[in-house]
């Protein structure tokens, strides 16, 4: 059983969330994951059988929110699960955020990850670069991701990005209510674009995996343009277009190609999973953040990319980023508390 779970009704209990996703300034949508009852299979080897729960997702939109302001809720009743969530504010007031990912694997370290976190104070939102569990398809990873990350969900906003070992589930996109794996997001003086880089899961079919990215990329050139006068402009993805893993490197063919795009139009970071450590490069103008450290073993950095390198570590961490009008200011946290890089970025709207 899932430690701090909240009892509905006879054999039921909610195993995932309350998590608030979608939020906008007027708008939040608040899920969580039901467990009914469960199937237990029995392999003819004489292998350890498997217990898979029965998972149902319940939900609501809460609509007439004002902006910058904390809300409390509560699920399942007066003896159900509490939490709360801030909405974006209206403007450059000051915001605090947080990215990391690749959180599939060492339940253990995953979870010291989130107590790290927590230690530096409660962020406004989450994005998470992708790969939440190991197998997207498999029931019963999902209530142990949920348990781990409950005491962070439960006090702020989730945005994530779909990650290979998602392998494009449904389950992904009914429990944080994405009803397309690339889209964006405003919060305060910040534009926040999450990609969809997993285009191996999209289709077997290279002709549809073609047109798949074909139309991402319109569609990301459009919101760039779009997003000009947003003070700082953010790109979510689990796979990063630099690498110094040597396993990786160079980096992502599909993702490298939107290099002159992120230059183009002025992105100020981008956020990057997949290779499981700490890297952060700055090229032509663009920083990029590989924040992979969530838990799933570690990757060298024997690569590092001459003349655009400015930090790697093979470390589990995560960032987190104070955004105060035209100043924003990242920290990059090793789970053991130490700081491994900082960044201080500019904000300027484009015209």
């Amino acid at each position: 059983m899932i430690a701090g779970c909240a009892v509905l009704a006879a054999g039921q209990k909610i195993v995932g969330g309350p998590v608030v996703v979608n939020v906008t300034s007027g708008t939040a949508t608040v899920v969580w994951v039901v467990e009914s009852d469960q199937a237990t299979l029995r392999p003819p080897d004489g292998a350890p059988a498997r217990v898979s729960p029965s998972l149902r997702v319940e939900k609501t939109t809460l609509a007439g929110l004002q902006p910058n302001t904390r809300y409390e809720y509560g699920v399942g009743g007066a003896d159900g699960v509490k939490g709360s969530f801030k909405t974006p504010p209206n403007g450059a007031a000051p915001f605090q955020f947080v990215v990391f990912g690749d959180t599939r694997t060492r339940h253990d370290v995953h979870r010291r990850v989130i107590e790290a976190m927590l230690k530096h104070g409660v962020p406004d939102f989450v994005v998470h670069t992708g790969d939440l569990v190991a197998n997207g398809d498999e029931s019963s990873l999902w209530p142990v991701f949920f348990d781990i990350e409950k005491d962070l969900l439960r006090q702020a906003a989730f945005f994530p990005a779909l990650g290979n070992h998602e392998r494009n589930s449904r389950d992904f996109y009914d429990f944080f209510q994405v009803a397309t794996p690339y889209y964006s997001f405003n919060w305060g003086n910040a534009h926040f674009i999450v990609l969809n880089s997993d285009i191996g899961n999209v289709a077997k079919s290279k002709f549809v995996r073609d047109a798949y990215w074909a139309e991402q990329t319109r569609w990301l050139e459009e919101d760039l343009a779009g997003s000009q006068k947003a003070d700082y402009r953010f790109v979510v993805a689990h796979h990063p277009p630099i690498s110094a893993a040597s396993n990786r490197a160079p980096g992502n063919d599909w993702m490298a190609a939107l290099e002159p795009l992120f230059e183009k139009y002025r992105l100020t970071a981008g956020f990057f999973g997949h290779d499981h450590n700490y890297q952060h490069f700055l090229k032509n103008g663009v920083h990029y953040v590989i924040t992979g450290g969530g838990g799933a073993p570690l990757y060298d950095v024997a690569k590092p990319p001459a003349g655009i390198t400015i930090k790697v570590a093979s470390i589990e961490n995560f960032t987190t980023i104070r955004v105060d009008g035209k100043v924003a200011r990242l920290e990059a946290i090793a789970v053991d508390g130490t700081k491994l890089d900082e960044i201080e970025f500019k904000g300027g709207a484009q015209q």
